[in-house]
């Protein structure tokens, strides 16, 4: 396989302005506070894990390239793009940042063990998180420049999960490779999603999000996570800026006011 296609989009992703962020106004006390417990530990997560960008020029797998080296290194820079972003996002909400989370610790340690196929795994599994859970918050606001900038990070995660799945695409594309996969990432799929469930229910529950639509959400993503086949690189994504704009077009004149 070749990874020049996902180079170049993570080189033009790079080009994308931070968006302004504003809070939606109206928005209840308790649906405010949810939004700020588990968003602050989701920034937490993704200030990024330079560790695996370092190492990868050290390890040579058959399934792997240059491009695919740089492309993680910029795959690292624009998770600490979103970890800008969420900042945006919790300050506007009237939130703190956060120095540590538990959930965070273990999905620190679980990218750090083992060798680069169990780190990739662990961020396979965090894509997974990712897109479920900021495409769910975004669903849960109005309009707005901060709806707007959950769902694009949820766009750019569901990117990544696509670049990690290939990845394993790659390095087990048939026989007892692609079993062990499947195994693993049954688990380990499962597991990551199981326990971001249990400690984000409450900010579910105040946000309206019934359990079980979560649960099938995350259900089609492990799927998704786990498939066997390449695809392209996704089309390049357009600016932050841009893509608030075209939205504001789209949602009236009182969203046109706060992205311009």
């Amino acid at each position: 396989m070749t990874w020049i296609g996902w180079r170049r989009y993570f080189e033009h992703n790079q080009r994308r302005p931070l968006p302004v962020i504003a809070a939606p106004p109206g928005l209840a006390p308790a649906r405010r506070r949810a939004l700020v417990w588990s968003l602050a530990r989701f920034q937490l997560g993704e200030t990024g894990e330079g560790r695996i960008a370092r190492d990868i020029w050290r390890v040579r797998l058959r399934s792997i390239d240059d491009d695919y080296r740089v492309a993680l290194g910029l795959f690292i820079k624009e998770e600490g793009r979103h970890a800008r972003v969420l900042a945006q996002v919790v300050r506007g909400l009237g939130g703190e940042l956060l120095a540590w989370s538990w959930s965070e610790r273990v999905f620190r340690l679980a990218r750090r063990a083992l060798g680069p196929r169990t780190k990739l795994l662990a961020l396979l599994a965090a894509e997974v998180i990712g897109i479920g859970f900021y495409s769910l918050f975004a669903a849960a606001l109005p309009a707005g420049t901060m709806r707007a900038a959950l769902q694009e990070i949820a766009d750019d995660e569901r990117a990544h999960l696509r670049f990690h799945a290939d990845f394993f695409a790659a390095e087990a594309p048939r026989g007892w490779r692609a079993l062990v996969f499947r195994a693993a990432w049954a688990g380990v799929g499962a597991a990551a999603v199981l326990l971001a469930l249990a400690d984000h229910r409450r900010s579910l529950r105040a946000l309206g999000i019934p359990l079980g639509h979560a649960l099938r959400v995350f259900v089609k993503l492990i799927r998704e996570g786990g498939r066997r086949r390449e695809l392209p690189a996704p089309r390049l994504a357009r600016s932050a800026l841009s893509l608030t704009v075209s939205r504001a077009r789209e949602r009236g004149p009182e969203l046109r006011e706060v992205a311009s």
